[in-house]
């Protein structure tokens, strides 16, 4: 699953609308078979704006990546939103040497991406249409997983639900009020999908393994939205999934047609056969892998997150993959090499 490739794994470490069932009493117990049997709109997949971006190349997380670029935000798959102190047009030096003293220029931010607590903290923009979207997305991710979300007060980390052009989302708490933008066409399922991004999802279609699973068309893609359906390994970094299948049940996956320039399937299953999109509730998958990412349940809490070897994560700014209970980082030029974090910094070992 690639919900476990955490706060910033980006494939990249992903809901939508018009569906048959848009009620969340209604969805705690449907599983995987159930969801791949809902067809939706596929016009109705999450974009952060109607109309594409300029293309742009950036860096984040230690990894360069294409975006799109709206007013000076950079949008990543198209609804993913990225955070501006973690991102640079000019390549940053992001690990240091055991002794090295860090450097004070704008680089990795300093969030490890998690909740703390389980806890999510939440307004809602007074001029935000049909608020009760919001709601029910949030009674649906309680009923289901292990957070809870609680209205905010004087709380200084926060989502902020805002009325904006599309649908989008940061990935992970970043630090501070951070949007998920709604517009009036975003449904209660897409809203429970921009959530998934704050609590720290991804795309599942863009999971490193997925060639062992789909086909992507290239050539039935839009214009300039190519690198929506990019993976890790082909922004270069290497490494494997190390998690079972792709889940085509996952809130977090596209669908057969999504971003399609004439119609035809921008990705197949291998055996040529297209799949729905998804907007109705978390599937199987999407519930095992948010509760392993947020594990605890019956009222005990804990600060400590549980990481699984195997998995990238974004932590302190970096994508780093954990491997025999140690991180890695990899680097363009030197490849892997572990390293160790102190102070919010990290250094190689």
């Amino acid at each position: 699953m690639k919900n476990l490739k955490f706060a910033y794994i980006l494939p990249a470490i992903a809901l939508f609308a018009s569906c048959s069932k848009d009620n969340p009493n209604e969805l705690e117990e449907i599983d995987n078979a159930e969801l791949t049997e809902i067809a939706v709109n596929e016009e109705n997949i999450e974009l952060a704006s109607p109309d594409a971006g300029r293309v742009a190349e950036v860096y984040f997380a230690g990894q360069k990546l294409p975006v799109e670029e709206f007013n000076g935000e950079y949008v990543y798959q198209g609804d993913i939103l990225l955070p501006p102190d973690m991102v640079s047009k000019e390549e940053v030096k992001v690990v240091f040497e055991k002794d090295e003293t860090p450097s004070t220029n704008k680089s990795v931010g300093r969030t490890s991406g998690r909740w703390p607590n389980n806890t999510v903290y939440y307004a809602i923009d007074g001029n935000l249409s049909d608020q009760n979207r919001v709601h029910d997305a949030i009674r649906h991710w309680e009923s289901n997983t292990n957070l809870k979300f609680v209205q905010r007060t004087s709380q200084s980390n926060y989502i902020y639900f805002v009325s904006g052009s599309g649908c989008s989302s940061y990935v992970g708490m970043i630090g501070g009020k951070q949007n998920i933008t709604l517009s009036s066409s975003c449904s209660t399922g897409n809203t429970i999908h921009e959530i998934g991004h704050a609590v720290g999802l991804w795309h599942e279609q863009s999971r490193v393994d997925r060639g062992n699973f789909i086909t992507i068309n290239y050539d039935n893609i839009q214009s300039g939205r190519e690198h929506n359906f990019h993976t890790y390994s082909q922004q270069g970094m290497d490494g494997k999934e190390y998690t079972s299948s792709l889940d085509f049940g996952s809130l977090m996956m596209y669908g057969s047609y999504s971003f399609s320039s004439n119609g035809k399937p921008t990705m197949v299953k291998k055996d040529g056969s297209t799949f729905n999109v998804q907007r109705t509730g978390l599937s199987t998958g999407d519930k095992t892998g948010i509760n392993n990412m947020y594990p605890y349940s019956g009222g005990s809490s804990t600060t400590e997150p549980v990481y699984v070897n195997g998995q990238s994560y974004v932590i302190y700014g970096i994508t780093v993959l954990r491997h025999n209970d140690a991180w890695y980082y990899y680097h363009r030029v030197y490849g892997w090499r572990e390293v160790v974090t102190r102070s919010g910094y990290w250094y190689y070992k």
